[in-house]
């Protein structure tokens, strides 16, 4: 199992000067960061840009600097090269991870001109037939699994949920594995508990949260409030076929913060699940 990956996310020093922001490294660090939590091979691409123009360069646009039949003809070339590789391998990539902006690897937004334009840049334009996803998205994986956890039947279906998540690859914060869940627990312990969910939502990439009963889950609701305060992706799963007026499953409140969805096996491709479509489980 492996990735194709834009040089950069390794090697920052391939990027042009000047343009490599903090935010940038955190979601190169991220991205390596899953690869070596589910053991996926990270195999960096070839940097057209540094062939052709060389590792000190200044940021420049497609148009600019690279629209010439020399790049075209690297390209075509590097392009041979990664699918003879790809064959060797005899499997094909999860995906390609690119950086968007790059006019070599963007894969959403490029800078073919003066201004960001739609589109995967000229490299990763290339391999159509292969899935690409921008680092950042890539780099988001770490999932806040917000549910009640109060009967047996609750924890084994969280347990359930966290699973199959993390078959997808997908690393998951289950607050019911955190300290004791009885009756019996003091005050110190609540404290402890609570200051590291806290911690847990904060560092969370995204919030899942099931909202099935009657009434959904008060410690789940909190949760979800403060995720959707701390600006996190929210995805709330709704089994429970009982719904509280004409447009509500449950309550307007969770169900205008989050995306709802009313089957678990629906998750992963919410989630943007490397694996969907793939036979994965």
């Amino acid at each position: 199992m492996y990735v194709l990956a834009a040089p950069c996310i390794l090697d920052p020093a391939c990027r042009a000067r000047g343009i490599t922001t903090r935010e940038d490294i955190r979601s190169f660090l991220r991205a390596v960061e899953r690869c070596r939590r589910f053991s996926i091979e990270m195999v960096p691409l070839p940097c057209p840009e540094t062939i052709y123009l060389g590792a000190d360069r200044e940021p420049g646009s497609f148009m600019e600097r690279l629209a010439t039949d020399e790049f075209s003809a690297l390209l075509d070339a590097l392009e041979a090269d990664v699918r003879n590789a790809i064959r060797e391998r005899g499997e094909p990539p999860l995906a390609i991870v690119g950086v968007d902006s790059s006019p070599a690897c963007g894969v959403n937004m490029t800078y073919r001109s003066s201004e960001k334009e739609p589109g995967r840049g000229a490299f990763i334009a290339r391999f159509p037939d292969i899935r690409a996803i921008d680092v950042r998205e890539f780099a988001r994986y770490r999932v806040y699994l917000a549910a009640p956890l109060f009967s047996e039947a609750e924890r084994v279906y969280n347990l359930m949920l966290r699973d199959l998540l993390e078959a997808h690859l997908f690393d998951v914060y289950l607050p019911q594995e955190v300290g004791d869940t009885s009756h019996t627990r003091c005050r110190d312990e609540h404290r402890v508990i609570f200051s590291r969910h806290l911690e847990a939502l904060r560092d969370a990439d995204l919030v899942v949260a099931v909202i099935d009963g009657a009434d959904a889950d008060s410690g789940t609701s909190w949760e979800m409030g403060y995720a959707y305060a701390l600006g996190k992706p929210l995805v709330a799963l709704r089994t429970d076929f009982r719904i509280a007026g004409y447009h509500e499953r449950v309550n307007l409140m969770l169900e205008e913060s989050a995306e709802v969805i009313t089957a678990k096996e629906d998750l992963p491709r919410t989630l943007g699940s490397l694996l969907s479509g793939a036979g994965a489980p």
